[in-house]
């Protein structure tokens, strides 16, 4: 079984179907998680900032992760197929469906790793005269960035994960290898398609762990790390607001 799947791997003959076939599966991926993260992130921190539809925003997420996606998938075909037309027909219930499937972890993310920000050190910021956006932006963020990202990196993988079963309705990606294997009963292209679906999804994981270190180095170093930052950033704002206003009032 394992000689049969590594010959149908690097055989010549599927060396440039796999290469499409990955080119697209990372376009739906990438694609999906990106207009989620549009649309979860700003929803994720006025949540965060302002305590606001918490408890619905918590409860809509954790009911999109019970949707079951080959149903929704079906759903919006059929629902909307007919309208739209052509190949748009599956390709945009395709990317709903995975949007439906990547927007509740990025939420959750967000919302928490705003949330989680140590009130010292928004009293701090306040108590220096930083409004609620310069709050926002200088203070929370930089702390909730490792579970912002985190929320990103979860919602990517299940949508890596996920979008095999775009080829059930006539798309393209990894997950054609898996139909396809399954109607002429070539199961070494079957498990040939499960394992690069695996391999990628190992490789984003990497990456975006990779990622992570470089755009959240102030987390790295835990929590209070994070804060003590957040404040000293605080902290160089006032001080540069009173330098300001001691030379304009010299001159």
């Amino acid at each position: 079984m394992i000689g049969g799947i590594l010959a149908w791997l690097t055989d010549p003959a599927n060396t440039a179907a796999i290469g499409r076939r990955l080119l697209e599966h990372l376009e739906y991926s990438l694609l999906a998680t990106l207009i989620a993260a549009l649309i979860a992130i700003p929803i994720g921190l006025y949540i965060g900032h302002t305590g606001r539809g918490s408890v619905v925003a918590v409860s809509a997420a954790g009911a999109a992760r019970a949707i079951p996606s080959l149903g929704l998938l079906y759903l919006f075909v059929v629902w909307l197929g007919p309208i739209i037309g052509g190949d748009l027909a599956f390709y945009i219930p395709n990317m709903l469906v995975l949007i439906v499937l990547a927007i509740p972890p990025i939420l959750s993310g967000t919302y928490s790793g705003i949330a989680a920000v140590d009130p010292a050190a928004r009293d701090a910021a306040k108590g220096m005269g930083m409004r609620g956006r310069q709050v926002l932006t200088d203070v929370e963020i930089p702390c909730a960035l490792p579970l912002i990202f985190s929320g990103v990196q979860s919602a990517l993988l299940q949508v890596i994960a996920t979008a095999t079963i775009a080829a059930t309705a006539g798309m393209g990606g990894l997950g054609r290898f898996l139909i396809d294997g399954l109607a002429v009963r070539d199961y070494y292209q079957m498990a040939g398609g499960a394992i690069l679906v695996a391999v990628l999804a190992l490789a984003v994981d990497l990456l975006m762990s990779l990622l992570q270190k470089q755009v959240t180095s102030a987390g790295l170093g835990g929590r209070r790390r994070a804060v003590r930052g957040a404040r000293d950033t605080a902290s160089e704002l006032h001080t540069e607001d009173q330098t300001r206003q001691a030379t304009g009032s010299t001159t």
